[in-house]
């Protein structure tokens, strides 16, 4: 990723938080091939913090997927890596979450040997991510199976 897709990422999430009265800088790492921007908490109240977050981070997803759309619309010909909005250690908390949840799955899949459907409340990132987490299993495969909002993560054994 580069300096300038870096730089916008931040100032296009500084503006959000500015236009919702938030008085929060953003600091910008790249991570793992992903811009990772992590809202400075340092100056914002609990309930600011649970307002950005929402419930099971819907506030947070939203805000990541509308900052990946409008930022990758405006470069169309240009590979982009994902942005990562990061709030109070929320998606590293979540990633550790979805990690357990893989594993746990992909164990009862092997001890069953039937296939296992994750709930419909993961959000597409967080289908990826488990994608991701699990696609190094030899005797596993994952797809996501039907429509949003039901749409949800199967995993069995490989055929």
């Amino acid at each position: 990723m580069d300096a300038k897709s870096i730089e916008e990422g931040k100032q296009w999430l500084e503006e959000l938080l500015r236009f919702s009265k938030i008085p929060a800088q953003v600091i910008a790492t790249v991570q793992d091939g992903s811009c990772w921007l992590t809202i400075d908490q340092s100056r914002l109240t609990e309930e600011q913090i649970a307002s950005l977050l929402g419930i099971n981070g819907a506030v947070i997803d939203a805000v990541q997927y509308l900052l990946n759309t409008v930022l990758h619309i405006e470069h169309l010909d240009e590979e982009h890596a994902p942005y990562t909005v990061e709030l109070d250690g929320y998606r590293l908390r979540r990633q550790q979450e979805l990690m357990l949840m893989a594993e746990y799955a992909a164990k009862q899949v092997r001890l069953t040997r039937q296939e296992c459907a994750l709930s419909p409340a993961l959000s597409a990132a967080e289908r990826r991510q488990i994608h991701a987490f699990l696609q190094d299993c030899d005797d596993l495969e994952t797809h996501s199976r039907g429509q949003e909002p039901e749409r949800h993560l199967v995993i069995k054994l490989k055929s």
